[in-house]
């Protein structure tokens, strides 16, 4: 199974290293023809997601993987990536693939002195811990998502098909759970006809 993982900025490189010790192989999406390569599964990492975004689009691959992530490509969207996924920014003009129907609010938690690390409940995998750095939240879920985990009363991470947005940053917790759960949801999915492949590159 290969997993791309969104390496214009951000944290990447912990996603990819995780990912490859629970035994999958991955393609790190730098330019449009690294959309060529065959995947099951995207990343979209945590970052700067002005950043990401503008990158996406000069780089040529924004509109591509925004057909793909609707068409029911299997996302793991941390922090940032949240963001990108999100149809709605309650403190931000601009949208991004707006795939999830979700509204979340940027820098929810405050700038960089706000970050913190807790624990709480995931559905379905039970307390884990969870790294919260100038992280959003989600203020608002729309028909279909599903809400996996709240923080204070927040919710910090929501499913909506095979799409996962969380707040957090698992990538940087010993605990591997929701990587673990990534890949299963990419197992399910993946078929011949679901591998991923940009024609005409």
């Amino acid at each position: 199974m290969k997993i791309a993982v969104l390496a214009v900025q951000g944290a990447f490189a912990e996603h990819r290293r995780k990912l490859e010790a629970l035994g999958a192989e991955c393609v790190e999406l730098r330019k449009r023809t690294d959309l060529q390569e065959a995947f099951d599964g995207l990343v979209l990492p945590g970052g700067e997601s002005t950043v990401q975004g503008k990158l996406l689009k000069e780089l040529g691959m924004f509109d591509d993987l925004k057909m793909r992530i609707a068409d029911g490509l299997p996302v793991l969207a941390t922090c940032a990536g949240l963001i990108l996924l999100a149809e709605q920014i309650s403190n931000d003009e601009h949208t991004y693939f707006g795939t999830l129907p979700v509204t979340v609010k940027r820098n929810a938690y405050g700038r960089q002195l706000g970050s913190f690390r807790a624990e709480s409940t995931f559905k379905g995998i039970g307390k884990i811990p969870m790294t919260f750095i100038r992280a959003p939240y989600i203020e608002r879920v729309g028909a279909g998502a599903e809400v996996l985990a709240e923080m204070d009363g927040k919710i910090v991470a929501v499913r909506y098909g095979r799409q996962l947005g969380l707040s957090f940053h698992p990538e940087l917790e010993a605990d591997n759970q929701v990587h673990e759960l990534f890949l299963e949801l990419c197992r399910a999915d993946c078929s011949d006809d679901r591998r991923t492949t940009l024609k005409n590159a």
